[in-house]
């Protein structure tokens, strides 16, 4: 009898500390978003994470005790930071979820000091619990190509971002991510001979490109522009990386692909973009290029949202904030679904 009731107590205990070990820890007052979470329902907890933080109350959100928040790679206390000095939501907003991992992401604008500015959100969702929150600001004065005003309108995603793909056609997650990946190594130290130097990009033919609200692609050449002049933004995806022209990027590294969307063709991705370190370089036809505004060693905190279509990338959204030469991110590979 007495062995019973020993083995039922080890039993129990054990049981005990699975239970805290596996279930994310968090107030029983606070309600729990369901575990079956659907696009909809993380697309609501989206709405939710945003409007505890314009009322600046961290404690309207179902959040696990030991929740882990960011911004910009920086660990902070989560209601710290843009918690208290949020405005209210912008226009714009686009939402990207993968209810296979109970992640969910958001690219749209948020107000601060009576100015927009862009924010890239992304949420864990772990038995019912936010454990992870990663948020990257672009604010204005930041470098580089942006228009946080003309995002702000509210810019319109195509509507191919939304479209779902029957799932005999669907590509696998380790597919998706593939190409996303491929993205980075074709742009890293690019030599325009394709990646790891296949002679082939992953791109559609009408690929286009929007950084910081800006178009970096297919942006028609002002009227009175030599037709010789190299126009960077002029170009399509393709012709950009064929060109060589991004030999400046000599490292992108923390790469990770936490949000993936199978059903709509879609990679959240997270990279830091190394660069300033060579600044001249030859291009693919031949020709010497030298960039004068990247002669400095610097970094880019980077959130690129792929859209995939038959295997090849066909629109890409990014926000990037300048950062500090080889930032580490806090969020090491392994973590975040990948």
């Amino acid at each position: 009898m007495r062995s019973t009731i020993v083995v039922g107590i080890i039993a129990f205990m054990t049981a005990a500390i699975l239970t805290s070990t596996l279930t994310p820890k968090a107030d029983a007052a606070i309600g729990s978003i369901p575990l079956n979470c659907d696009r909809a329902c993380l697309e609501n907890v989206i709405d939710q994470y945003l409007a505890a933080v314009v009322a600046h109350d961290p404690k309207r959100l179902p959040l696990s005790k030991d929740v882990m928040y960011t911004e910009n790679d920086q660990v902070l206390e989560i209601g710290d930071g843009f918690w208290k000095t949020a405005e209210g939501r912008g226009n714009y907003t686009h939402i990207f979820a993968d209810p296979e991992f109970g992640q969910v992401a958001y690219m749209g604008t948020m107000r601060e000091a009576g100015a927009p500015l862009l924010m890239s959100l992304r949420l864990r969702i772990q038995l019912g619990r936010i454990t992870e929150v990663e948020s990257i600001y672009f604010k204005p004065g930041g470098g580089g190509p942006n228009n946080i005003a003309d995002m702000d309108k509210p810019h319109k995603p195509e509507e191919f971002w939304f479209k779902s793909i029957p799932p005999a056609q669907q590509m696998s997650r380790q597919e998706l991510i593939a190409v996303a990946d491929g993205y980075f190594t074709g742009l890293q130290k690019n030599d325009g001979k394709g990646i790891n130097g296949t002679g082939t990009y992953p791109f559609t033919p009408d690929c286009h490109r929007i950084e910081n609200g800006s178009p970096t692609t297919n942006v028609s050449r002002p009227a009175n522009e030599p037709p010789d002049t190299i126009n960077l933004f002029s170009m399509d995806c393709l012709s950009q990386f064929k060109l060589g022209i991004y030999f400046v990027v000599q490292n992108i590294h923390g790469r990770r692909y936490p949000v993936v969307d199978r059903e709509r063709g879609v990679v959240w991705a997270h990279a830091v973009f190394d660069q300033g370190t060579v600044s001249k370089g030859i291009l693919s036809d031949g020709r010497p290029y030298e960039f004068t505004f990247f002669n400095r060693p610097s970094s880019i905190l980077v959130i690129e949202a792929f859209l995939i279509e038959n295997g090849k990338i066909r629109q890409v959204e990014m926000i990037g904030p300048s950062a500090f030469y080889h930032l580490n991110s806090p969020w090491p590979r392994g973590l975040s679904g990948d």
